[in-house]
């Protein structure tokens, strides 16, 4: 496999658990179906994100009766679930203030083509 897929894996995994985390933190007691649904991922994604937060010691998961009696999970966010949550989005906002850096010289250079362009032609 070669690495820029990997890291491309690695940060989509990372984005989906920064996500999650944030749906956690905002509502406990959303379930993964509407957790998947929000997202606009798979519900197996989601499952495997939270499993993935949960053997990390990052989310909680306690059982509670729903009023239809079906066992359902309110999933909370830990103190280390808390600290992983800020350090994924200080992450996330250093990347992608990178990305709006090239694209903001790219759409410089695009700019100066066209006016130069522009002048040459008049």
């Amino acid at each position: 496999m070669n690495s820029d897929y990997q890291q491309s894996t690695k940060i989509n995994r990372e984005k989906l658990r920064l996500e999650v985390m944030r749906v956690v933190e905002a509502n406990p007691e959303k379930s993964q179906r509407e957790i998947a649904r929000e997202l606009g991922v798979s519900l197996g994604g989601v499952n495997y994100a939270m499993k993935a937060l949960v053997e990390r010691g990052l989310v909680k998961a306690k059982n509670f009766g729903r009023s239809d009696n079906k066992l359902g999970y309110v999933y909370v966010l830990t103190p280390q679930g808390i600290k992983q949550k800020s350090e994924l989005a200080a992450s996330f906002l250093s990347r992608k203030l990178e990305e709006y850096e090239l694209l903001r010289q790219e759409i410089e250079v695009l700019r100066r083509e066209i006016v130069d362009e522009e002048e040459a032609g008049s």
